[in-house]
């Protein structure tokens, strides 16, 4: 047993009190390619954790790939004896769940905050993270912003079709930014943001983007970190389900079209002292620039993290908006750190490079990482793009290369963890080979 935590009993309770029908609750956490993983609770049970019953999942479902496999890692998985961990219930994240047939809840669980939290479990990392800045008086404030795409709910030949409106059925008629394409799908859309909205997601802005069926969605300024990453993937899990809903197929795939745009995640990163300065604006900006700086630097190594699996690549250099070059600029959306214009209590960097279906918890570590890291060593950037237009630092372009710039970058490994990097490249080591073990009919249409 646990001690027990009268806030969580008070929640479940009230939950049960709103909520009578709901007979089983999805306990979920983030496993390392962005998926949740987890158990179905009945009810009555969660009031028992909540009352102090360990709850124990596999430590290794955090070591999942995105099909579900598993890989041996050191001595993680088939050395170990797959050992359970204890997790812990994240308070106030107990919602109902519109999306399903029947009624039911969700909320999220962790192992940061436990006697033994699991060293590469995204949310933990991100949690150290946020632990070693806390101690040195700087407090991020952070906000998302996720791009995904609608297609047709089915597949064609396993190719995703352009979604069909009632009053449309030209693919080429998606007017980038134009509000009719909001009011055609403004259904599934609002749904989708009202489903958020109960699960606590402070869903904000809705955009249509570039892209046939492609829109944007913003989420609000959040003092806590980890919360602010906590939205990004119930807003995930909260979207594909009302998406199915409707009708639809809804994916933060990174590039699902080679003629259009990909999908990226950017994220909105100010950080303030705890008399709530903000401290990037001080001295005529300079832990700006120092922050920015940092971001360079370590971007080249973070890859992995930003572009977790092959198709994400696909995103860099292709179009526009999509950076080939780690670079900064004002006010540039052809960069990937731009610095929005602001005035000194929110200035912030906007970093645009993480592809949408990247792991939020692991994305904002790295973006917290490189700030540190310009802000300890006071690094000076590179040029930004308004003053040259060919300034830029080279970042890998493929997986395998991208893990081995990551698997031994020393401040990575610091600000990151040894265990942590070192689990993650070699997930997705593993993964890129296992990705690319099939022929395909277009090297027997080439080669044969």
């Amino acid at each position: 047993m646990a001690s027990p935590t009268p806030d969580l009993i008070n929640e479940v309770r009230t939950f049960r009190t709103a909520h009578p029908e709901v007979r089983y609750v999805d306990l979920i956490c983030l496993d390392i390619p962005g998926h949740f993983y987890g158990k179905r609770y009945p009810v009555d049970a969660l009031e028992k954790v909540a009352a102090g019953t360990l709850l124990k999942l596999p430590q290794n479902c955090v070591l999942l790939g995105t099909q579900g496999g598993l890989y041996t890692i050191g001595d993680y998985c088939f050395k170990d004896g797959d050992p359970d961990a204890t997790r812990r219930l994240i308070p106030g994240t107990l919602k109902p769940v519109r999306w399903e047939s029947q009624p039911l809840g969700q909320m999220l669980i962790s192992s940061d905050g436990t006697d033994a939290p699991i060293e590469f479990e995204p949310r933990e990392v991100l949690a150290r993270v946020l632990k070693r800045l806390e101690r040195r008086g700087i407090r991020p404030v952070v906000a998302f912003e996720l791009e995904f795409y609608l297609f047709a709910a089915r597949l064609a030949d396993g190719l995703p079709q352009y979604p069909r409106d009632r009053l449309c059925d030209d693919p080429d008629d998606q007017p980038n930014m134009h509000i009719e394409r909001l009011s055609r799908f403004s259904s599934v859309l609002h749904e989708m943001v009202e489903a958020a909205r109960e699960q606590g997601v402070d869903a904000t802005v809705i955009t249509a983007e570039l892209g046939p069926g492609q829109f944007e969605i913003n989420f609000a300024h959040n003092n806590d970190a980890l919360r602010a990453a906590d939205w990004s993937a119930l807003f995930c899990r909260s979207t594909r389900g009302v998406a199915l809903q409707q009708g639809y197929r809804a994916s933060f795939m990174g590039k699902p079209y080679l003629h259009a745009p990909g999908s990226g995640m950017h994220v909105h990163v100010s950080l303030y002292d705890e008399a709530g300065n903000n401290l990037l604006a001080a001295d005529n900006q300079r832990p700006l620039r120092q922050a920015v700086a940092g971001c360079l630097a370590l971007l080249p190594h973070c890859m992995p993290v930003f572009a977790p699996n092959h198709n994400a690549f696909r995103r860099y250099g292709t179009m526009v908006n999509a950076a080939s070059r780690a670079s900064w600029g004002f006010e540039d959306r052809d960069a990937c750190i731009r610095i929005p214009e602001s005035d000194a209590r929110n200035l912030r960097i906007e970093h645009r490079l993480a592809s949408a279906d990247a792991n939020p918890y692991l994305v904002l570590a790295a973006i917290l990482t490189g700030m540190e890291h310009g802000l300890d060593a006071a690094l000076e950037p590179i040029a930004p793009l308004n003053e040259d237009r060919g300034s830029g630092i080279d970042f890998p372009k493929d997986m395998l290369a991208a893990v081995a710039a990551m698997q031994n970058d020393p401040v990575v490994r610091e600000g990151m963890g040894d265990e942590f990097v070192m689990v993650y490249c070699e997930n997705k080591r593993q993964e890129q080979q296992d990705f690319m073990n099939e022929i395909s009919t277009r090297e027997y249409r080439w080669f044969l």
